[in-house]
């Protein structure tokens, strides 16, 4: 494995580790674009000869999940007009340790497979994408604005596109593609979704909406 698919790596478990200490959403934003771009990078930094279908798939990479997809997120963000996560299920130091939990359960468990002498950058990408699962699912769970949850879920994707960029299965590309048209249309669909709710709601804290939801059907009954 080469030094620039470690150092890839590890600015991706870096990114975790600041997504579960921010506050910000457009810090947040910006952690997840990152994670874009990484995998972008990832192909052309693992390939000993690049050609020219590598680069096509880091440039979509980078295209859609560091540029399109972020900017998407900050629009709804400046739409809705909220710029922090202010009560978050879990804190933020709690949140952190939790984090760090997750990666050390992911590299435990990594070590444990059977996996080939010869896997190489396999390996270290396995714990790292599992790792970055954990948080993105996390995140998911422990916040309650709707924009932070879908940043939770490009991140929980980030993760399985990196576990497939590290497997090198011959249809990596197109089953990266499939994924990425779904969360391309929820981040669409919840940036239209976030827009209406703040133009009747105060706030797009999604546990108040759960309790609107139930009391709804409580007055129906």
């Amino acid at each position: 494995m080469n030094v620039q698919v470690e150092i890839l790596m590890a600015f991706f478990l870096l990114s975790c580790l600041m997504l579960a200490a921010c506050s910000r959403m457009l810090h947040c934003i910006r952690i997840v674009a990152l994670q874009g771009l990484l995998l972008g990078l990832m192909p052309l930094a693992a390939a000993e000869h690049i050609h020219m279908h590598q680069i096509g798939a880091a440039f979509l990479n980078i295209s859609l999940k560091a540029v399109l997809l972020p900017l998407l997120l900050k629009a709804a963000m400046h739409k809705a007009q909220v710029k922090r996560e202010l009560e978050p299920l879990v804190g933020y130091a709690a949140s952190l340790l939790i984090v760090l939990g997750g990666m050390f359960i992911s590299f435990w468990l990594g070590r444990k497979l059977n996996l080939p002498e010869n896997a190489g950058a396999l390996r270290l990408a396995v714990p790292v994408a599992f790792s970055v699962v954990l948080t993105g699912l996390f995140i998911i769970m422990a916040r309650k604005k709707a924009i932070t949850q879908v940043i939770g879920f490009l991140t929980f994707e980030n993760g399985i596109a990196l576990f497939g960029s590290a497997m090198m299965i011959e249809c990596g590309l197109a089953v990266e593609l499939g994924i990425l048209l779904d969360v391309f249309v929820l981040v669409f669909i919840m940036g239209i979704a976030v827009m209406r709710i703040n133009s009747a709601f105060e706030h797009i804290d999604s546990d108040k909406l759960n309790l609107l939801e139930e009391q709804t059907h409580g007055a129906a009954k």
